[in-house]
């Protein structure tokens, strides 16, 4: 992989994107979906990044997730210039330094909770001893010892989204994408789901993540509301919301 630039590192930024355009070719006609935007993540944050249907925030999340490449403009991640990168090393720095999770679980049903956490480390070098490890200790993050051994059919929707967030977590990413996290949950699960993140992002992970949900939102550090492909508003969070503290509002129910 090409060595940083060693004009890219700007401090502890993570993330930094230089007016990043995206224009897609729909035949006759082009589309723009992001017309410029320029931002910073830092090591340690936790930003929620809002925005209508077609406002652009699915564009911005796959270029930060390397699911997709601008237009024009920079995008450095870590200090690495990833528009300089070919297609294998953008896939390596993806797997090395990102963990994805999304509204849908995506988990295999035919296998246990520690498999399906485990599965990302099949394309690594690791020894199955490592592997085992780093699984067991990624799902004991999200509280789910217990657990491991379940089938998904076995779960209740929160609980598939911690092992779906473990999965995330086990090649110790440094930055979690989170895409509409708590999209298919209750209101309390939804809850107990930012708990874990945001306890992750106590323990220094750096988490970003795409919601719609204004209260959702309201757990995070910092948001960023893109409209028309463009940052409309960027500032923190007045008075964050404590997962902890709103689940004591809520009704106790065995899990």
């Amino acid at each position: 992989m090409p060595a940083a630039d060693a004009t890219s590192a700007a401090g502890s930024d993570l993330i930094r994107l230089e007016q990043i355009h995206k224009i897609y070719d729909m035949g006759e006609t082009q589309v723009h979906a992001l017309r410029g935007v320029s931002l910073r993540v830092t090591d340690g944050e936790f930003v929620a990044v809002m925005g209508a249907s077609g406002s652009g925030k699915s564009t911005l999340m796959n270029i930060i997730g390397c699911l997709d490449s601008q237009s024009s403009g920079e995008y450095f991640l870590d200090g690495t210039n990833v528009a300089k990168l070919g297609k294998d090393a953008v896939a390596a720095i993806r797997n090395r330094k990102l963990g994805f999770v999304f509204q849908g679980f995506n988990l295999i049903a035919r296998t246990t909770a520690l498999e399906n956490v485990a599965m990302p480390t099949l394309y690594s070098r690791m020894t199955k001893q490592e592997r085992a490890q780093r699984a067991m200790r990624a799902i004991s993050m999200v509280g789910l010892d217990r657990q491991k051994d379940y089938f998904p059919s076995q779960m209740s929707g929160g609980q598939q989204q911690r092992v779906a967030i473990a999965r995330a977590l086990v090649n110790d990413p440094s930055i979690l994408i989170a895409d509409e996290p708590t999209g298919n949950l209750d209101s309390r699960t939804s809850v107990e789901i930012m708990d874990v993140l945001q306890g992750l992002n106590d323990k220094g992970l750096t988490v970003v993540m795409v919601t719609h949900e204004s209260d959702i939102a309201q757990f995070a550090k910092r948001t960023i509301l893109i409209r028309d492909g463009l940052v409309r508003k960027d500032e923190p969070v007045p008075d964050r919301l404590n997962a902890r503290d709103v689940l004591r509002t809520f009704p106790i129910i065995a899990d």
